[in-house]
């Protein structure tokens, strides 16, 4: 199953129906994803299921539906514990961005983290989950597909947000900060810290 937001409320793709009735059901084969997508903006549904038979075939499906952005991101953490989050748009976010040319994912990943925070020495430590959530860019919807990494720092120089990202403030939180914080951010991000 994989769990894709959209406007931060979650639309589910699987291959198994439960006996759920608040989960408004469409056939992935058949359904008009633009249309769908259009609803979760205008409020007009919550959650929902997209139902494919083939597990292995249901986020292949998908792409075929819709254009797809690759990103990588970081969940860096420092000798202290403490965890770097960005503050953009109004949430709390951790650092990531698109995939460049000619770049594997974890390039991606160390040098968005880089360039979004001032955060250098950047190490990986280990892979995390991917997220997804699609959002609207020149008039079209795309699924952005976010690789996300555990790194590791011992860098205690300044931190710098990036300006033409938007970002407002970085910071390193204690590990007790966190739960407020992801009260006021995204919920692909909250699925990082489950």
């Amino acid at each position: 199953m994989y769990k894709v937001f959209i406007n931060d409320k979650p639309l589910f793709l699987t291959n198994e129906i439960e006996k759920e009735t608040d989960f408004q059901l469409f056939l992935l084969e058949s359904a008009d994803i633009n249309k769908i997508i259009l609803k979760y903006y205008q409020n007009k549904i919550d959650k929902a299921i997209l139902y494919h038979p083939d597990e292995k075939e249901i986020l292949k499906k998908l792409k075929e539906k819709i254009p797809v952005n690759k990103a990588g991101g970081g969940l860096v953490k420092n000798a202290k514990g403490e965890i770097l989050f960005i503050y953009r748009n109004g949430k709390w976010d951790l650092p990531k961005g698109g995939i460049e040319k000619n770049e594997t994912i974890e390039e991606t990943s160390i040098r968005e983290v880089e360039e979004e925070t001032g955060c250098k020495n950047l190490k990986i430590v280990q892979k995390l989950q991917k997220t997804y959530h699609i959002f609207k860019r020149n008039g079209e919807y795309k699924l952005k597909i976010s690789h996300w990494f555990e790194m590791f720092t011992d860098y205690e120089g300044p931190l710098a947000g990036q300006l033409e990202e938007g970002i407002e403030k970085v910071v390193w939180l204690k590990p007790e900060e966190i739960p407020a914080v992801l009260e006021n951010s995204y919920e692909n991000i909250k699925l990082l810290f489950e």
